[in-house]
């Protein structure tokens, strides 16, 4: 692809946007490339977690700015048709199946909010800055919105949308935005370690484990969704996975899936 590189090493694969030189700014072809490279990787049997990672000094600056002149001469059918494709981009990392993690080494601009939100994990360095500069450009962080509001909280959002703030790695933690602020030269060795942490643990149940979390995220505590999670375990503990997980565990021995 030519925005980024795919690397899959043992149960690992790694997404990396390699536009450096532009910030790693989305345009409509690295949209259309992030789509299919979650697709695909969501669908892998051999893939148990995915690292979205970045080159350079930025993580993603947002949108591209020939990609926003372009925009700027869209009527609003254009603007429906390319709006959709960027929130179908965020939905399918939002639900792909296998865990993910947003490896920060740079700035976060914009709709790069929305890729880091996305992700299961997000860890940054020290020296990282965060932005949610669209009111002033007169425009709103709509796409985005849903997934950085699950990220921050609305209350840190009411502040950073509203005020077009630039906070740094620092707050982002505070406000739960990022899971860690680690030292750059420990970056890799973190991301590593959540990504043995995750790909130890039964493939199925992650699958299920995402399900879960986006089943009671914001439901109300009724009988449906108590309903929901009594299936759920009843299901995972009659799976293959779960009869073995439970086994190997009182034979004090590996479970298959790290044999």
């Amino acid at each position: 692809m030519a925005n980024l590189t795919i690397d899959v090493s043992g149960h690992r694969a790694t997404v990396t946007l390699t536009r450096a030189e532009l910030r790693n700014a989305f345009n409509d072809e690295v949209i259309a490339e992030l789509t299919a490279a979650f697709r695909a990787l969501g669908a892998r049997d051999d893939v148990r977690a995915i690292v979205l990672a970045a080159e350079g000094p930025a993580f993603c600056a947002g949108a591209d700015l020939n990609w926003m002149r372009r925009m700027a001469d869209y009527s609003r059918a254009e603007n429906l048709a390319d709006a959709g494709r960027l929130a179908t981009m965020l939905r399918t990392i939002f639900e792909c199946p296998k865990p993910t993690v947003a490896r920060v080494q740079g700035d976060v601009y914009a709709g790069g909010m929305g890729l880091v939100a996305v992700c299961d994990i997000a860890v940054a360095v020290p020296t990282a800055g965060f932005c949610l500069s669209e009111v002033k450009l007169g425009l709103i962080p709509a796409t985005i919105g849903p997934y950085v509001v699950r990220a921050m909280g609305a209350r840190a959002a009411h502040r950073y949308f509203l005020t077009a703030e630039r906070f740094d790695a620092a707050e982002a933690l505070r406000i739960g935005f990022v899971h860690e602020v680690v030292p750059a030269e420990a970056l890799d060795a973190r991301v590593d370690a959540l990504v043995q942490a995750l790909c130890a643990n039964g493939p199925q149940a992650l699958r299920a484990c995402k399900r879960l979390l986006h089943d009671v995220a914001d439901a109300p505590l009724d009988d449906a969704l108590v309903t929901r999670t009594v299936e759920a375990i009843a299901d995972i503990r009659a799976s293959a996975e779960g009869r073995e997980g439970v086994q190997s565990f009182l034979h004090k021995r590996k479970p298959q899936w790290l044999a």
